[in-house]
């Protein structure tokens, strides 16, 4: 018999030789990730009489919640924080501004494939698409974690989902994550480590593919994995070249390739890949030329619609960021369809990317001109509006259409407001049209 993802990576964790699904082992996390929350956690951690963390080294420290603090309380939270990292030694700590904790542990080549990242955030099922094993947990589990070094976890038994063909002309991988979460349900992979394959995974962008083990924390999924090829070693392997700061470009090109390539296959021999004759509590497969533009209408979601059967409902608030959807590549196809034109009157675009690096891109690419051009506003790179905190909430009886990942009643601060979710065209063209648009319609 063989093993799935889940079972392998949970096993290397624990130091066995393998585990299988339902059975639950001690597992030591290579990296512990959390944000703003961190202060929470720390009082928990004294709570129970420690001083001391116990694995500083694999710590991982974000402020992106609520940045710049909204607050007096938000401000209050963030020195404790800052206070806190200081007081243990934590060295990857990344300030107000740098972006959201997914994406800059991912830019940072901070998680490797095979490794497990546990985080006190929702999403860390993102690092799935580097092919490592991300789960996110409750406040009191990551102290424990930093007390013991180690946490117990039932292994997930696994779905696997196949997805064939290539997307159809404007159709990306949130339309994708869509049309599977409308299609099982919201609870349709509880507590299951969903397995993505098939030759459309590998036909899309780095960027595309981290859409798709992020948006599985909406479909209950303990953990999401793609499996990493040569585009993710590359990645990662000249990203930590870069941030070693080695010296070794003085040394000549040659060299540094040498180095880069060593490196790579360093990163290779890590990942982890199921067997297969592994056994699946289910398998989906799903032909990607068969997905049209998906959105979720309020509240859940798992009520998801084609878009042209909700075209043309009144959008006030076009949001263009998120864990989910704030890169470089969004960004482009944003500016690309409002070059020349304005934000309709009575809808406001608000654009805040997922990392300071993102930021700097699309200023040096011109993109960030574009949307300002046409009428869009810049947020401080984090979060914004998507946990309802600031930056974009919206006022009763407001429609937003947006690029992020939940949009159940008050998640943006106003119970008595409408969320959509769409991709970044539909978001952009919404914006552009006043109304919920298609892009392959704007001129």
């Amino acid at each position: 018999m063989g093993y799935t993802f889940a079972e392998k990576a949970l096993a290397r964790a624990a130091g066995l030789s393998h585990t299988i699904a339902g059975q639950v082992i001690d597992a030591k996390p290579d990296v512990a990730l959390s944000h703003d929350n961190t202060a929470a956690i720390a009082r928990i951690f004294r709570a129970i009489g420690l001083d001391r963390v116990v694995i500083p080294e694999r710590m991982c420290v974000t402020l992106d919640h609520a940045v710049p603090a909204p607050t007096p309380k938000h401000a209050q939270n963030h020195a404790e924080v800052r206070a806190f990292v200081i007081e243990q030694g934590i060295k990857n700590f990344f300030e107000v501004g740098r972006g959201i904790c997914h994406q800059v542990l991912s830019e940072e080549a901070l998680v490797l494939p095979g490794q497990l990242v546990l985080g006190a955030d929702s999403h860390t099922t993102h690092f799935g698409w580097l092919g490592a094993f991300g789960a996110g947990i409750g406040r009191t589990e990551m102290a424990a974690i930093w007390a013991t070094g180690e946490l117990w976890l039932r292994v997930p038994e696994s779905m696997k989902v196949i997805v064939t063909g290539e997307l159809g002309r404007g159709v990306t991988s949130k339309d994708l994550c869509l049309h599977l979460i409308g299609m099982l349900g919201a609870d349709g992979g509880l507590y299951q480590s969903i397995e993505f394959r098939g030759e459309a995974l590998a036909k899309m962008s780095l960027a595309s593919r981290m859409v798709i083990p992020n948006m599985m924390a909406e479909f209950g999924a303990k953990n999401a994995y793609l499996p990493p090829d040569e585009a993710v070693f590359e990645y990662l392997a000249e990203r930590r070249m870069r941030d070693r700061g080695s010296g070794i470009g003085d040394q000549g090109s040659g060299n540094q390739e040498s180095e880069i390539r060593n490196q790579q296959s360093a990163i290779e021999a890590l990942a982890i890949y199921p067997d297969d004759d592994a056994i699946y509590a289910s398998t989906h497969a799903i032909d990607a030329a068969s997905i049209e533009l998906k959105v979720a209408v309020p509240h859940t979601v798992d009520n998801v619609k084609p878009l042209r059967e909700v075209a043309g409902m009144k959008v006030h608030q076009a949001f263009l960021g998120t864990c989910t959807n704030g890169r470089l590549e969004d960004l482009a196809v944003a500016a690309e369809i409002v070059k020349g034109k304005r934000v309709a009157s009575g809808t406001r675009l608000l654009v805040i990317p997922a990392s300071s690096e993102i930021y700097a891109q699309a200023i040096q690419a011109g993109y960030v001109q574009t949307l300002l051009e046409a009428g869009a506003v810049f947020g401080t790179p984090g979060c914004g509006p998507c946990m309802g905190n600031h930056m974009g909430i919206l006022a009763p009886g407001e429609v937003c259409v947006s690029t992020a990942n939940r949009n159940f009643k008050g998640r943006m601060g106003q119970p008595d407001a409408d969320i959509y979710l769409a991709s970044p065209a539909i978001v952009a063209a919404s914006a552009i049209k006043g109304v919920l648009a298609d892009p392959r319609e704007i001129e």
